[in-house]
């Protein structure tokens, strides 16, 4: 066995397996059953916020149009969230670094920067993508209401789930599979009738223009998500400040780098990353700046899957405020589509779908009779162990705190 394929222990320095994508998720599963009751009270919490911010966020991006456009540039409130998201970053880790135990190395060396820099030098690739779909995000809002946007990324689900199974080998029930596919029918359901009508763009008529807009704006964010999740997992002993510092300073980089563009194309006066902006676009980036914050804690410390679930359950949110700040109507189709996505998510997350260890090569359902395991261990620990060759185990006293104190 080669050196690159063993790893070391962060805490007693034993030579471990080298984790692979399909004992990472072998992993995950067993530690997903394992989950003690604080980590779930976490997960609630992380659920109740992203719904808020993700669900205010379509209706801040409407109220930030004139006249039906935008007279700021999309990609200088993408650079000010990630300038916030540094700024936060760099606070976090500065706190978390005074709190440290005497003997722990420092998370202010150059040592450990450095390091940790070549260890996360991945997150550089759901960065780019992040600032990809971040100005599309704005564009979308030209075609479809808040409520219908919501609705639209909500498709990011089923084809997470897709990546998912490819890159990361994550397994699903039957059970599981068919309810992702009740959430497409249910999506599928509200979209009827909506498209809109009207001028072209790109030189597309705009239902075509709306397609392809569709299209990227569903795949790029699911394959940046699932990067992101292995990405901040593959290195769980890694502070989540520190990484959250390498992946927003690479956005900030990536969108900077968007807006040197645009002034070559449009001239030096769209160098101005505050023109246009209001106190609606200000709202705006601080509840992006919240959503990416939240975004890596479910990643690294829950998952994809419940990160998008979660942001279906906005959509009720977004389509009544949509109606009743905006004078949207709420359609029978989508309070039917609403009715099957929480239908879904209720049948995805049941105890009859989850999935059990491989026997004899075939998967199959766990029984719905499980006892309360409150086994505490290390997400590192099992990720390194969860190989079948070896298994290595932290004591409780020495797991960190997700959040410093």
């Amino acid at each position: 066995m080669t050196k690159e394929e063993m790893i070391e222990c962060s805490v007693c320095h034993s030579k471990l397996v080298k984790p692979t994508t399909k004992t990472v998720s072998r992993a995950y599963d067993q530690y997903r059953s394992k989950t003690p009751k604080k980590n779930r009270a976490l997960n609630v919490l992380l659920v109740v916020g992203d719904c808020m911010l993700v669900g205010l966020q379509p209706i801040l991006v409407y109220m930030s149009k004139v006249d039906g456009k935008f007279s700021f540039s999309p990609l200088s409130v993408n650079l000010l969230t990630e300038v916030a998201k540094v700024i936060f970053a760099l606070v976090m880790l500065l706190i978390q670094a005074r709190n440290q135990k005497p003997g722990e190395k420092s998370l202010l060396s150059l040592s450990t920067f450095v390091q940790a820099a070549r260890n996360n030098v991945l997150l550089a690739v759901p960065a780019l993508l992040y600032a990809i779909n971040n100005y599309l995000k704005f564009i979308m809002q030209l075609y479809f209401n808040p409520a219908t946007v919501k609705m639209l990324s909500n498709l990011k689900v089923l084809v997470i789930a897709v990546l998912l199974k490819i890159i990361m080998k994550r397994r699903f029930s039957i059970i599981q599979w068919e309810a992702l596919a009740l959430l497409l029918i249910g999506i599928s359901l509200n979209q009827i009738s909506s498209l809109p009508e009207g001028p072209t763009a790109m030189g597309l008529p705009v239902a075509m223009g709306a397609y392809i807009y569709t299209f990227i704006f569903v795949t790029v964010p699911s394959l940046a998500s699932v990067f992101n999740e292995y990405a901040l997992k593959s290195q769980y002993d890694t502070s989540i400040y520190l990484q959250n510092l390498f992946l927003y300073g690479y956005g900030a980089i990536f969108n900077f780098l968007g807006i040197l563009g645009t002034v070559v194309i449009q001239g030096p006066e769209s160098f101005d990353i505050f023109q246009g902006h209001s106190k609606a676009t200000m709202l705006l980036i601080i509840n992006n700046a919240g959503q990416g914050i939240l975004s890596s804690f479910f990643f690294k410390y829950a998952d994809t899957i419940l990160k998008k679930y979660s942001s279906t359950v906005a959509t009720i949110f977004t389509g009544f405020a949509s109606a009743a700040l905006f004078g949207h109507t709420l359609t029978i189709n989508f309070m039917l589509g609403i009715s099957i996505v929480f239908i879904s998510m209720h049948q995805f997350f049941s105890p009859l779908s989850d999935v059990k260890e491989e026997e004899n090569g075939v998967l199959e359902l766990e029984s719905v009779k499980k006892t309360d395991r409150l086994e505490d261990s290390s997400f590192i620990d099992m990720t390194a162990g969860a190989n079948e060759e070896a298994r290595h185990h932290v004591d409780s006293d020495e797991r960190r705190p997700l959040l410093p104190t």
